[in-house]
C-alpha cells in the first residue's frame, strides 16, 4: 500500500481548512510533525515551504510559503485560530528534528516564536548509548532507527538522491527550484517523505526516555528555540554538530 500523495496547499482557503484540522489534536504521541525547505534556511535566507505530516489524518501538507508568504502564518480559520497560534501554543505539541534554524528562519520572517516543540534529534541524542560527543542527522536516524524494510529503505534513498540532484549546488542543482511553481513531483516527493517518518522516530526514541532525559530535552529545546533571540547566531558550520552541554 502505497503512502497518499502529499496534499499542496496555496490557497488561503486551503490554510483555513489546514488550521481547522490541527487546532484540537491529540498530543501523546504527537499529531503534528513538522519540517522547512528553504534558500539559505535561516535569517538571512528564505522560507520555500512547510512540509507538515498530521498522524491523526495520515496526510502530508506542503504549505506553499514562497507563494502565500504572511497569509500562510496568519490567515484565520472559520473559528478564527492561524497557523502562527498553532505552532506558538505550548499545549498542541509539535515534533521537528533539529529546530535551530527553523527557529531562526520563522522568527526572523514571519514573528513566529515556537513554543510546545520536541526536537527529536535531542531525543535521539538523550537515549543514545553511546558517545554523545555530537548529535546525529536525520538520514542517520533514519537509516539506524526508523524500522524501514529493505524496500522501503531502497525507496527513500532513490527520493532523497533524486531530490538532491534538482538542488544541491555541488551537483549542479540550485535551492532555487523549491521556488519554482508548480513544483517538480521529484521535489513533492522529497520534501513529503521525511516528515511522513518522523512519527516512526518519537515512538522509537520516546519508548527509551526516562523523566530526567525529558527535562533535561525540554531546557535544550527552549535554548535551541531561542536562537532567533541570539544576535549572532549562524546556522551552518561544525559548531552545529557539538551536542548541548547538558546532553553530552
Amino acid at each position: 500500500m502505497t503512502d497518499p500523495s502529499p496534499k499542496i496547499v496555496d490557497r488561503t482557503a486551503a490554510i483555513g481548512e489546514l488550521v481547522e484540522l490541527l487546532k484540537d489534536v491529540p498530543n501523546n504521541p504527537p499529531s503534528i510533525y513538522v519540517d522547512l525547505e528553504g534558500v539559505n534556511l535561516c535569517r538571512h535566507g528564505s522560507i520555500s515551504i512547510m512540509q507538515i505530516f498530521s498522524l491523526p489524518q495520515n496526510e502530508v501538507y506542503l504549505i506553499d510559503v514562497h507563494t502565500l508568504g504572511q497569509e500562510a502564518f496568519l490567515h484565520p480559520s472559520t473559528s478564527g485560530h492561524t497557523l502562527k497560534g498553532i505552532l506558538e501554543d505550548e499545549r498542541i505539541h509539535k515534533a521537528f528534528f533539529d529546530v535551530r534554524n527553523d527557529s531562526d528562519a520563522l522568527y526572523a520572517h514571519f514573528g513566529v516564536h515556537l513554543a510546545g516543540i520536541q526536537d527529536l534529534q535531542l531525543f535521539e541524542l538523550a537515549t543514545r548509548s553511546g558517545s554523545r560527543r555530537f548529535i546525529n542527522g536525520l538520514s542517520r536516524c533514519i537509516q539506524h532507527d526508523a524500522g524501514l524494510t529493505l524496500f522501503e529503505a531502497r525507496m527513500w534513498k532513490d527520493i532523497k538522491e533524486d531530490g538532491r540532484q534538482l538542488f544541491a549546488p555541488e551537483r549542479g542543482g540550485s535551492y532555487e527550484v523549491f521556488n519554482s511553481r508548480p513544483l517538480s513531483e521529484t521535489i513533492i516527493k522529497y520534501c513529503a517523505q521525511d516528515v511522513r517518518i518522523l512519527p516512526k522516530l518519537w515512538a522509537v526514541y520516546n519508548g527509551r526516555l526516562g523523566w530526567r532525559g525529558r527535562e533535561k530535552i525540554e531546557v535544550a529545546t527552549r535554548d535551541r528555540i531561542n536562537v532567533c533571540f541570539q544576535a549572532g547566531y549562524t546556522g551552518v558550520g561544525r559548531h552545529m554538530a557539538q551536542s548541548p552541554s547538558g546532553l553530552a
